[in-house]
Parts: structure tokens; C-alpha cells; sequence
């Protein structure tokens, strides 16, 4: 069982900047899609960038702009930089990888990091 870790969340003001982390307990070459989410309280998880096993990476539109999703090609690690950072940027990030394998698709969730921007 795959287990992601992340980390780097806290209390920022708006226009700051925090870099999350995503630990992974495998290689993240062997997953086809790394991506971070986020969930505000009273709303529904909604993806916030991706990044896939070839490199090509994509955000969503309100964070376009803001936010770089990369990875530690020596390692097991991916990283959400966020820039400008909003109170409404204000929600738990958590990484999610899957993979492809015999024709199954396998999704891993880590637990979150709470990011909290004061006005």
C-alpha cells in the first residue's frame, strides 16, 4: 500500500507564499499522474494541478498564475509552490497519485495540510 505524506501547510497572509510537499513511500516514477487538490469547509474537493509521469502539468483557473507543480526527479517527492495566495486559496491541499496497473486504476490519497490566508 502506496502512503503519501504531505507537509508544508500553515497560516500565511494574503500575498504570500507556501511550498507544499508530497512524500511518497514508492517511487513516483511508477505512477502515471500526480496531482493536489483542495477542499474549503462546505465545499466539494476540487483538483488544483496536475502533473504527469511525461512532465506535461496543467492548474486550474483560479491558480493559474500562481502555483508551479513539480517534482524531485531524484526522489519520491512532489511539490505545490503557491504564490499571491488569497483567503480564498484558504482550504486542506491533498496530494493524490494513481497508476495503471492490469488494467486497474489505483488511486492514493494523502491525509491533507491545512493552508489558512488571513486577510
Amino acid at each position: 500500500q502506496v502512503q503519501l505524506v504531505e507537509s508544508g501547510g500553515g497560516l500565511v497572509q494574503a500575498g504570500g507564499s507556501l511550498r507544499l510537499s508530497c512524500r511518497a513511500s514508492a517511487s513516483i516514477f511508477k505512477f502515471n499522474a500526480m496531482a493536489w487538490y483542495r477542499q474549503a469547509p462546505g465545499k466539494q474537493r476540487e483538483l488544483v494541478a496536475t502533473l504527469t509521469i511525461l512532465g506535461s502539468t496543467d492548474a486550474t483557473d483560479s491558480m493559474k498564475g500562481r502555483i508551479t507543480i513539480s517534482r524531485d526527479n531524484a526522489g519520491d517527492t512532489v511539490y505545490l509552490q503557491m504564490n499571491s495566495l488569497k483567503p480564498e486559496d484558504t482550504a486542506v491541499y491533498y496530494c493524490n497519485f494513481w497508476e495503471q496497473r492490469d488494467g486497474t486504476r489505483y488511486e492514493y490519497w494523502g491525509r491533507g495540510t491545512q493552508v489558512t490566508v488571513s486577510p
